[in-house]
């Protein structure tokens, strides 16, 4: 079969909302062609910009519309490819911060939370899709996000605010995470800070941003329903750093939050 002809279905997938396939797909719809055959159609096809391979024997196809940048946008390919993988995941931290429309600034970076192991990052064509492993995918604080491809996962805003806490190291400093909230609180409620958020948000995160949403973003009332959680839980608090990466010694300690103040946090307007 001529490489235009394994184009023409390409385009086809697209018209119906389909813009990724596998090597094993292309067997089945081709199966009356030599696997060798179908890998050289797809390398000339490749080469030609016309599809992109991400992952082993997983294609992302290039319509006109990205076709100057030579990759899609990774909210068009990334349930896909998470289903290809057999993984369960979630976009969250900036990237769902974005699409709840808090980011501030567009992240340079895609953020993505799977299952441990953790998986590399995939950098294609100056796209970055950086995937955090973790234990187990908190189904309950998750959201589906329309896209021209179908639906994708993201983190819920009260889940975004955990993690951005959570895996500030990832996304860069405090201030940066701080100014995020800051966009992101609009969408809070006390209500989000109920007992189900203890099962998946260590106390000491919550701690921290109690802290910020009191003395930092001027929130008091997320602050107070978090500080009520907290009493409520039975936990006494323990001392931490805002920064958690930072040093102890030698800062003034919030009495209430029993949080460490070793960072200055100053907000992006």
């Amino acid at each position: 079969m001529k490489a235009v002809r394994l184009e023409d279905w390409g385009y086809q997938q697209i018209s119906l909302g389909e813009h990724a396939f596998s090597l094993e797909k292309i067997k089945q719809v081709f199966a009356h062609i030599s696997e060798s055959a179908a890998k050289r159609a797809l390398a000339r096809l490749s080469k030609k910009g016309k599809i992109l391979s991400i992952h082993k024997g997983y294609y992302l196809i290039i319509d006109p519309q990205h076709q100057a940048k030579g990759i899609l946008p990774p909210t068009l390919f990334i349930n896909d490819l998470m289903k290809f993988l057999n993984r369960p995941y979630y976009v969250g931290l900036l990237s769902a911060a974005q699409m709840h429309g808090a980011a501030h600034h567009a992240p340079q970076e895609f953020y993505v939370f799977t299952n441990r192991p953790a998986m590399r990052p995939l950098q294609k064509k100056g796209v970055k899709v950086n995937f955090i492993g973790i234990n187990k995918i908190p189904e309950d604080f998750l959201e589906e996000r329309k896209t021209e491809s179908g639906y994708i996962k993201i983190s819920s805003p009260v889940l975004t605010a955990v993690d951005l806490i959570d895996f500030d190291y990832v996304v860069g400093r405090i201030s940066r995470v701080s100014t995020v909230l800051n966009e992101l609180a609009e969408l809070l409620k006390p209500e989000d800070f109920n007992s189900r958020l203890l099962e998946i948000a260590k106390v000491a995160t919550l701690q921290r941003l109690g802290y910020i949403f009191e003395h930092i973003i001027g929130q008091p009332q997320l602050a107070e329903a978090l500080y009520s959680l907290l009493l409520g839980s039975g936990k006494k608090l323990q001392r931490i750093k805002l920064n958690s990466h930072g040093k102890a010694e030698g800062f003034p300690v919030d009495k209430k939050w029993q949080v460490i103040i070793n960072a200055t946090i100053e907000i992006d307007e």
